[in-house]
C-alpha cells in the first residue's frame, strides 16, 4: 500500500519593499508594498495582508496552485517615530487550511 500525501496548509513567502515607513497624512500617506507568494497543490482560495490594525487587503486565488503579486498598503497617520507596526499575511487553500506569516516595519522620521 502506498502512502498518500497528507493535506497541509499553504506555503507563504513574503518580502517588503522597505522596513522603515513614514506615518503622515501630508503631503501624501506613505505606502508599503508587500510581495506575496502563496502555494498549495490543492489551490489557493484567498490571501490577505494586514498592516497594524488597518482592515486587511485581500485577493482571490481563483483556486490556482500559486497566487503571487504585490499588495500595496497605506501607512496610517499618527504613529510616532520608533513605533513598530505589524504586517500579517494569511493564506487559505480550497480545503480550508490556513497559514500565517508575520513580520513588522518601524515608523521612521
Amino acid at each position: 500500500m502506498t502512502e498518500r500525501p497528507r493535506p497541509a496548509p499553504p506555503r507563504i513567502a513574503l518580502s517588503l519593499n522597505k522596513t522603515t515607513v513614514k506615518s503622515r497624512s501630508t503631503p501624501a500617506p506613505d505606502t508599503l508594498v508587500v510581495n506575496v507568494r502563496a502555494e498549495d497543490e490543492d489551490g489557493i482560495d484567498s490571501v490577505w495582508v494586514q498592516l497594524a490594525q488597518e482592515p486587511p487587503v485581500g485577493a482571490d486565488g481563483l483556486l490556482d496552485p500559486v497566487l503571487e503579486g504585490p499588495f500595496r498598503l497605506t501607512v496610517p497617520p499618527g504613529f510616532g517615530t520608533g513605533t513598530v507596526l505589524s504586517v500579517k499575511v494569511q493564506a487559505r487553500d480550497v480545503v480550508g487550511f490556513r497559514s500565517e506569516r508575520d513580520t513588522n516595519v518601524t515608523v521612521g522620521p
